[in-house]
């Protein structure tokens, strides 16, 4: 910030010393009278330079955006023709060689009055509207990051939230499964048990991360589904085909998790046979992932599970990787394939 203000400053500090220069630079190789120049651009640079800073810093913020036209408007013309009467005047007393030939050229060269003071009055109107425009724009910008900001802010407060939201829906439904094998294999529970500490572990540590790599991602993925096996009987086919060699891609957690969870409990039947087919490719900067499963659903009545994954991951993904993703379900021969593809920078 303070090297902001710095730069800002010689800025202005250039601006005005170029425009101080004017007289010499136009008129390069060719002598100027100096009272003249004091008297015709000097004095009146130096008014704009007051009308300039004094509605820059002061009046545009207390009166103009706070729509006390009438009161920013008095000021600006009192201060203008203040400012046209005491050039006058030092004209008048300080610069008579200039007063006489002005009066020896009247009739010959020099504008009519009104028409000189028109041209003053326009002069010093430019500075008036340059710091109106600056200010505006300086406040437009502000105003602009503020807005960018708060929706950051909304952005990681609701991504959070979200990820909260998924972590005691995946407890829930691990849990189930568990409770499940308790009566049928007491040690297969224990060994469940075991293993839902580790995805925990990931989950509750691992993760409050805006990205992690791939790698780890998958390596959970296969924790899961090993550990969702366990539950279901010989009559279900679970296959699942990830990258092995690092990819170096980093992508957002848990964006996957919600899918499997999903052909496990829907693509599951105790007394029909059924297959889980999940597939994972990628290349430099696209994720591919498909799941495939039998079509059971569920009855109206059942309750377990709150339905949530889904539309968490649809909601995140538009936070995410919003214009940067592609998410189908389709139904076909009592089949169900989602596929998830996203596109990593």
């Amino acid at each position: 910030m303070y090297k902001n203000k710095t730069i800002t400053a010689l800025l202005h500090l250039l601006v005005w010393l170029t425009l101080f220069s004017l007289p010499y630079l136009l008129s390069y190789g060719q002598e100027q009278e100096l009272d003249r120049v004091k008297a015709h651009f000097w004095i009146p640079l130096v008014f704009s330079v007051i009308i300039f800073y004094f509605n820059y810093f002061v009046l545009v913020d207390r009166f103009l955006f706070p729509k006390k036209m009438l009161q920013f408007i008095v000021i600006n013309a009192a201060m203008i023709a203040f400012f046209l009467f005491l050039k006058e005047y030092i004209e008048d007393n300080f610069f008579q060689e200039i007063i006489k030939k002005r009066l020896e050229n009247t009739n010959r060269t020099a504008p009519p009055f009104k028409m000189a003071i028109y041209i003053q009055v326009l002069s010093y109107m430019a500075p008036l509207l340059f710091s109106i425009a600056l200010k505006t724009t300086k406040r437009w910008n502000k105003t602009e990051a503020e807005r960018k900001e708060a929706m950051h802010v909304k952005l990681k407060s609701e991504l959070q939230h979200l990820h909260y939201q998924l972590q005691p829906h995946f407890f829930f439904n691990s849990l189930n499964n568990i409770y499940s094998l308790v009566d049928i294999s007491p040690d297969q529970a224990k060994s469940s048990i075991h293993s839902l500490s580790k995805l925990m572990r990931y989950m509750l540590y691992e993760t409050n991360l805006e990205v992690v790599p791939l790698t780890k991602e998958i390596d959970f993925l296969k924790k899961y589904i090993d550990l969702m096996k366990l539950r279901v009987s010989d009559k279900t086919s679970v296959s699942y085909s990830f990258p092995v060699k690092e990819t170096g891609i980093q992508i957002a957690p848990l964006l996957f998790i919600s899918l499997i969870e999903n052909a496990f409990k829907h693509g599951v039947s105790a007394t029909k046979t059924s297959n889980i087919d999940i597939n994972m490719t990628c290349d430099s900067n696209t994720v591919l992932f498909s799941v495939e499963n039998n079509n059971f659903p569920k009855k109206t009545d059942d309750k377990s599970g709150s339905g949530i994954g889904l539309q968490n991951l649809e909601k995140r993904l538009e936070l995410l990787y919003p214009d940067k993703f592609s998410f189908k379900t389709i139904i076909k021969n009592d089949r169900f394939l989602v596929t998830l593809e996203i596109e990593i920078n």
